[in-house]
């Protein structure tokens, strides 16, 4: 009898002994996973002698920055991409004339992510002035390049190390809209790419359309797609791009009138069909204004826009059976001329750079309702205009 309670008092403690053990391992590992810190890459405008990307550390349960360094040399880098493995960050530099050329530049920077540091690798032509925007495929074999005063994309090949060649494909666009001091030409302003790597879509703001191309993710090319392109409302300017998670829908914030227009979308056969605009602003604000930047929460239930001019977010309740916007309200950006910015994968935080004020605000997003609170978290970055974020151990 006492042989049989010894065993089972040894296995009932025993057992609660492991069950308490695994469950302080499974927190820890929990623990651990939430501690993970993120790492901030800012993009901004800067001389090539100056500081121009820098990188801060972000707590993924406070939101707080702290800084890790910078690097110079990259003149202009306005937007940046991070290849998918995390090893390499791409960005343009905005400016016009190159090896005897009215062209600007992409350059490639190896990540390192231990020591939290950039390496310059090389830059190459985007065969168009001013490039202001920059995405990579999901192989992370080719980046694609909107060349705003060029009015041109292109695409340049990834080499194994990272670096990049030179182009393998260049769409010029042509026309103009009804605005003679913003749409006399083409301005191509955004490139994506569907989630299927095989449309790319270009926002022009210039002349008031989003063309449409298939991507050939082998060769790096690009060709009309049928139908090509999508149009805008006359004087729109459609600036970024944002398709839902469903894939049925595609967004396009508007810079020239301060609107958002949704689309329905087949990602099969790249097919749009306008759905509604609606305008970034409060009824009550008269003042300059211009639209900026547009993210879809991870979700897919809330859209955000940044206005240059009210200085705010405004954010939106997508109806994810009609694609259809619902205003949830605006909040400030505290700062002066909202730029890009970017929503962490969590879904949890919002960050925002102001380019005027020189600073980057941390919003902590109520997953719920849409809506954003300031954090506290505020840096000084001179001209931020561009954010990425990553996991530090590039997850």
């Amino acid at each position: 009898m006492s042989n049989f309670l010894n065993r089972r008092h040894f296995m009932k403690f025993s057992g609660f002994s492991l069950f308490n053990f695994l469950l302080a391992c499974h927190g820890e590992k929990m623990l651990n996973a939430q501690n993970k810190k993120m790492l901030l890459f800012i993009g901004t405008y800067a001389n090539a002698e100056d500081d121009s990307i820098f990188i801060y550390q972000m707590d993924r349960l406070t939101g707080n920055l702290d800084f890790s360094g910078s690097i110079k040399g990259i003149e202009n880098p306005s937007y940046l991409a991070i290849s998918p493995d995390h090893q390499f960050l791409y960005a343009v530099n905005e400016v016009t004339g190159f090896q005897g050329q009215a062209w600007g530049t992409v350059s490639s920077l190896a990540i390192d992510l231990k020591a939290r540091t950039l390496k310059f690798l090389n830059k190459k032509s985007t065969n168009g002035a001013h490039p202001c925007y920059i995405t990579v495929d999901n192989q992370g074999r080719f980046v694609l390049v909107a060349n705003y005063t060029g009015g041109n994309v292109a695409v340049l090949p990834v080499e194994n190390d990272g670096q990049l060649g030179d182009a393998t494909s260049v769409m010029q666009h042509q026309g103009s809209s009804i605005n003679p001091q913003r749409q006399a030409g083409p301005h191509a302003h955004s490139i994506i790419l569907t989630s299927d790597n095989r449309l790319a879509l270009a926002a022009d703001l210039g002349i008031d359309k989003i063309m449409i191309y298939q991507f050939d993710s082998k060769n790096g090319k690009l060709t009309p797609n049928s139908p090509d392109l999508a149009p805008a409302k006359p004087g729109a300017g459609p600036r970024h791009l944002a398709i839902h998670p469903n894939n049925q829908f595609l967004y396009a914030i508007n810079e020239l009138d301060s609107t958002i227009t949704s689309y329905s979308f087949s990602i099969a056969s790249g097919k749009f069909q306008p759905l509604q605009t609606v305008s970034t602003l409060p009824t009550d604000f008269k003042l300059a204004n211009s639209g900026a930047d547009i993210h879809i929460s991870p979700d897919g239930k809330f859209l955000y826009g940044s206005n240059r001019g009210h200085d705010s977010i405004a954010i939106f309740k997508i109806d994810e059976s009609s694609g259809t916007l619902e205003s949830v309200g605006h909040e400030s950006t505290q700062g002066k001329k909202p730029r890009n910015f970017v929503i962490d994968p969590t879904g949890k935080f919002l960050l925002v750079a102001n380019q005027d004020s020189n600073n980057v605000v941390v919003f902590r997003r109520a997953e719920n309702t849409g809506k954003l609170k300031a954090t506290g978290s505020t840096i000084q970055v001179p001209k931020p205009v561009c954010l990425k974020l990553i996991t530090e151990n590039g997850e």
